[in-house]
């Protein structure tokens, strides 16, 4: 290990990270200061990767989760040689059109594995990935070759391990002994307000110990001692591990170092160059890059090349001694979805949407053999199940089924970082009443365009018995309003089936499946490409004779209460099913105005609050649920709310 190297290296990441802070006067140049060493031998000697191929699939995976250091991994993405992050684009962090955003964002650069800043979720994410490289080991490695062999690392600050998400994950991750994660802790005791002895004085390498974790610790500025600790995390296949590095905030600059004031603003003039003088930068010189570090990475890029190629003549052994596995993997990496037959239900049938859901999911999780999910203990509640596959464990990798425990916020955070991984489609579930737990995950898969599936049941105040503190009405609204995010409600066990296909179907984005608790019974429907159709948003369930008087429009278990009181009215009324409003919303205006007719009365039926239903009907035609529940059986509970097909009636003949 080339330890003069490294210190140069070091100093290019302070000279590059404060001068971008310092031009943009913003950011956070604590980290990047007190960690460049750490970043230096990480990438330089620890990671196998190759940034000539940043997609190669066995590489392995860093996750910057304190993600407010952003300089830190640009600077060491732009010295090491991956493309897409130019020296301009550093001179123009935080500047809009730079791919140097102010916290890593996935897509923006090749080798951000992910996007974070919200504190926590980098851990929490790393755990997902650090669990779907284990399922891909389990499913494609042979005695003869293994073509699964990556770790997945963090780096992680006194931030990250206050936010309950890493307590979530990192209790999960010592329960599923995952050996190959491997999570450096930044341990400088500074945050915004100060030490934190103003908050934060628990033990913590006792607490990863109770998790089950290896906790190793070391200092941030010895080279070798921490290619020694991470080969030692290594060897120890039974636990994920946490480096303890003790770190200076800011190191090198000599008034701010160790102090609240590096944390998150920019050094100054005058402590930037005090700074450039400490450290050694030539007078004058911004942006600095030691003339050692080109020629230290040069020599690692043919080495990392070498290895990948190594591990690529392995695959193509693999692949010719397996065939079947071979197109398996291509499969899971293809990014297309397998048709399934979907379950057949008949017009009068009475089933919950739930239980529909489970019968499209064992269809589709039959040919598509790499979508895996679990729930927040919610396995039968939310009728997530699927047969032929066993739960994930530490004993069998091969498990589809995850049982995250009551750890919803981690649970969607560990979706993310298997989907991110590749090769896996992932899912989760849980009650809709509980997604604000996990609602800051949600955020981020729709800011990360990843496509996970989020089963949410026990959608209304049909929940009944458990009363308000389980009976979502906020909740489809705080959804929608979510960029990004796809919330489909279907209104019967038929377009459950479809829901969960078209969930599947979509690549860009998270969906969220809103079903019921209760029996819904199948409707006839009047449009008879009603399963094409229904991929718009919406679709007729029931034509008017002529002209209508009205439409109404109803999501879910309403579309049936609509159905009924479009009949008792007396009236010529149309009913549209909209499953989901925003995807309805993007179509162009002919194909709206097909099923909504213009300039005709619409009346909205949907079992929680108005928020968003004004653009389609005024206020007074809007029936919806704007107070919390009660506790009492389902119907009873309508009735008390006033939630039933009569008041729909009057609502229409008002």
């Amino acid at each position: 290990m080339d330890t003069k190297a490294l210190e140069k290296v070091s100093v290019s990441v302070r000279s590059l990270s404060m001068d971008a802070i310092q031009k943009a006067n913003s950011g956070h140049p604590g980290l990047p200061l007190g960690a460049a060493e750490l970043g230096a031998v990480l990438y330089g000697e620890i990671l196998r990767h190759d940034p000539s191929a940043p997609d190669w699939a066995d590489r392995d995976r860093f996750v910057l989760s304190a993600g407010h250091g952003s300089m830190f991994i640009y600077s060491l993405l732009h010295l090491s040689g991956y493309p897409g992050i130019t020296l301009e684009d550093i001179k123009n962090f935080r500047q809009v059109g730079s791919k140097a955003a102010g916290h890593p964002e996935y897509g923006l650069v090749p080798g951000i594995e992910i996007t974070t800043g919200p504190l926590g979720q980098g851990i929490a994410s790393a755990t997902g990935m650090a669990i779907a490289e284990t399922m891909l080991a389990a499913r494609f490695n042979t005695t003869d070759h293994t073509i699964v062999n990556h770790y997945t690392y963090a780096l992680a600050g006194d931030g990250c391990l206050q936010e309950g998400v890493s307590s979530e994950t990192a209790s999960l991750a010592g329960h599923l002994k995952l050996g190959k994660l491997i999570v450096f802790y930044d341990s400088n005791k500074i945050t915004i307000d100060g030490s934190t002895d103003l908050s934060f004085t628990e033990d913590t390498a006792k607490r990863y110990e109770a998790y089950g974790w290896q906790v190793l610790k070391g200092s941030m500025y010895d080279f070798d001692e921490i290619a020694k600790l991470t080969a030692e995390a290594k060897k120890e296949t039974n636990k994920p591990s946490i480096i303890i590095l003790t770190s200076i905030i800011g190191k090198g600059a000599p008034k701010k170092q160790n102090t609240a004031d590096v944390h998150g603003a920019p050094l100054g003039p005058e402590e930037v160059a005090a700074a450039k003088k400490n450290l050694g930068i030539p007078d004058g010189a911004e942006f600095y890059i030691a003339p050692e570090v080109p020629e230290y990475f040069k020599t690692k890029q043919v080495e990392w090349k070498k290895t990948r190629e190594n591990w690529l003549a392995e695959f193509d052994a693999w692949s010719k001694e397996n065939p079947d596995k071979r197109k398996e993997w291509d499969a899971f990496y293809s990014g297309k979805i397998v048709p399934a037959e979907l379950p057949v239900f008949t017009a009068g049938e009475k089933i919950a949407t739930r239980t529909a859901g489970n019968k499209a999911l064992a269809a589709l999780a039959a040919v598509n053999l790499n979508l895996v999910g679990g729930s927040a203990d919610l396995k039968g509640p939310n009728a997530v199940g699927f047969p032929n596959s066993g739960p994930y464990s530490a004993a069998d990798r091969g498990g589809r089924y995850l049982h995250y425990g009551i750890r919803e916020f981690g649970m969607a955070a560990i979706s993310n970082g298997i989907s991110l991984h590749g090769g896996f489609r992932s899912f989760c579930a849980t009650f809709m009443v509980f997604c604000d737990y996990l609602r800051p995950a949600l955020r981020l898969s729709a800011l990360m365009k990843q496509p996970v599936i989020y089963v949410l049941t026990h959608d209304s105040i049909f929940v009944g018995e458990d009363g308000p503190t389980h009976q979502p009405v906020e909740h489809l609204a705080a959804l929608r309003v979510i960029p990004g995010v796809r919330v489909i409600r279907p209104a019967d066990a038929e377009e459950t089936a479809e829901a969960w296909a078209m969930a599947l179907e979509r690549q860009d984005g998270p969906t969220a499946l809103a079903l019921s608790r209760q029996n819904l019974t199948v409707f006839p429907k009047d449009d008879p490409d009603w399963k094409n159709t229904i991929r718009a948003g919406a679709y007729i369930v029931k034509k008017a004779a002529g002209t209508p008087e009205a439409v109404i429009i109803a999501t879910g278990s309403e579309v049936g209460l609509a159905l009924s009181a479009a009949e008792k009215s007396g009236k010529n009324i149309q009913v549209a099913s909209m499953p989901s409003r925003e995807l309805f919303e993007s179509q162009p205006a002919a194909l709206q105005n097909s099923i909504i007719p213009p300039g005709l009365r619409v009346i909205v039926a949907e079992a929680g609050v108005r928020n968003g239903w004004e653009r389609w009907a005024k206020p007074e035609d809007i029936f919806s649920i704007d107070r919390f529940g009660e506790s009492g059986p389902a119907d009873k509970v309508a009735a008390a709310l006033g939630y039933t097909a009569d008041a729909l009636v009057k609502i229409i003949n008002r």
